[in-house]
């Protein structure tokens, strides 16, 4: 009996050896199978979104706060999308954090100078070009003179947020002292009383250096934040709690914290991270991006001062951009502006992250602040203005020159 016994034991340990094997071997199979058919993982110089290395535990999860709400929530009329609106969501604008696409280019009007917006009763300065059922969307008013803007690229914006007023100001050139066509000034602009200027903020005339959008009209990410939810989804916060369809007061409909946790999650995501850095023809277009002096405007170079995150205090990045606004000359003059801009003049949008942006524009280039120029090579010929001897520089490069220069364009 007790060798019968053991005959069973070791036949049921054997079977389930063959078992565990069969498993195995399937679980190997399974996974080899998915190595071929699933894509690899994107290195990742290939993505734009991402932390910034060096966060605390608690800087993750307000990160990780900021990254659902500005990627996953998607706004509805019960929670409070609208009643009109151009987006129902902060990702149906910056897909993947890049730049926007035709489809969700903003429309602003009503501003032709320095004097303000005049519109301002009849919808301005952003027109919401959609609506809720049972209410009609806006349209432009007669008169009202208007401009196209393709949402950005928001990643790197904390290296941006932090860069002294002081090194804006040391970049600029309002009378061409040095002679090379270029000048550049700040958008000196007002700001909302919710926002505290920065430690090491300059004032001219009680107003501040605008930063951030195309004509640099908001002075700072929150800033920012506040007008997004308002003035592209409808939606009010503590900060603005004015509806854009009324125009009345009405509880907030986004809270404090999610703004808050948005504000950190675009202060604190990587920079775009450059690509083939050792190519030789990108090195070669790189010496020729410097040679026809369009680093005059897209510095290469910016140093932030002191931020209360400290893993931006202090530090380089390579945005290549001034945050100034140029004159870019009479062909990019669309009679509206922003500010103390003038219409004929732009800010000096950051290159880092340029050869990716097909990734979240449907696999083709829409650049320039309308979208418009379909290449890189189209965007260069639009340049006029303070640019001028540049593009003409870049026409008289031989086409091996050219390929170079847009090679390492694409490699940002």
């Amino acid at each position: 009996m007790l060798h019968q016994t053991n005959l069973v034991s070791k036949m049921i340990k054997r079977q389930l050896y063959i078992l565990s094997t069969i498993s195995i071997c399937l679980i190997a199979t399974i996974m080899v199978s998915c190595e071929k058919i699933l894509p690899p993982e994107p290195a990742e110089d290939e993505l734009l979104d991402g932390p910034m290395e060096g966060l605390s535990n608690q800087q993750s999860t307000q990160f990780l706060r900021g990254d659902i709400a500005f990627n996953d929530e998607i706004f509805t009329a019960v929670t409070g999308l609208g009643p009109v609106f151009v987006a129902n969501s902060c990702r149906s604008c910056h897909a993947g954090d890049g730049k926007g696409h035709p489809f969700t280019t903003l429309t602003r009007f009503g501003q032709v100078d320095e004097t303000g917006n005049q519109y301002l009763h009849l919808g301005g300065p952003q027109l919401q070009n959609r609506a809720l059922p049972g209410f009609t969307p806006e349209q432009i008013p007669a008169g009202a003179t208007f401009s196209k803007f393709t949402p950005p690229a928001v990643s790197g914006l904390g290296f941006l947020t932090f860069v002294s007023d002081a090194d804006i100001l040391a970049m600029a050139d309002p009378n061409d002292i040095d002679g090379d066509g270029i000048s550049g000034v700040p958008n000196w602009i007002n700001i909302p009383s919710y926002i505290t200027p920065h430690s090491n903020a300059i004032s001219q005339g009680g107003k501040y250096i605008g930063r951030f959008g195309k004509k640099a009209a908001a002075y700072s990410l929150l800033h920012q934040t506040v007008n997004a939810y308002n003035q592209d989804m409808g939606v009010t916060s503590l900060f603005n709690p004015v509806d854009v369809y009324s125009g009345l007061e009405i509880d907030p409909e986004v809270s404090t914290q999610t703004i808050h946790d948005v504000v950190f999650y675009l202060q604190t995501l990587k920079a775009p991270i450059q690509r083939s850095q050792n190519d030789a023809l990108v090195i070669q277009g790189k010496n020729i991006f410097n040679q026809i002096n369009c680093a005059g405007c897209h510095k290469p170079t910016l140093t932030t001062g002191y931020s209360p995150i400290a893993v931006l205090s202090y530090k380089t990045s390579h945005p290549y951009t001034d945050l100034l606004l140029h004159d870019m000359g009479s062909g990019l003059d669309d009679s509206y502006t922003e500010g103390n801009a003038k219409t004929y003049e732009w800010k000096t949008p950051p290159l880092w992250g340029l050869g990716l942006s097909p990734n979240s524009q449907g696999g083709q280039y829409f650049l320039m602040h309308d979208g418009s120029a379909r290449s890189i090579e189209e965007a260069l010929l639009m340049h006029g203005g303070e640019a001028t001897n540049s593009k003409t520089q870049y026409q008289n490069l031989s086409q091996a020159d050219k390929d170079a220069l847009i090679k390492f364009l694409k490699s940002l």
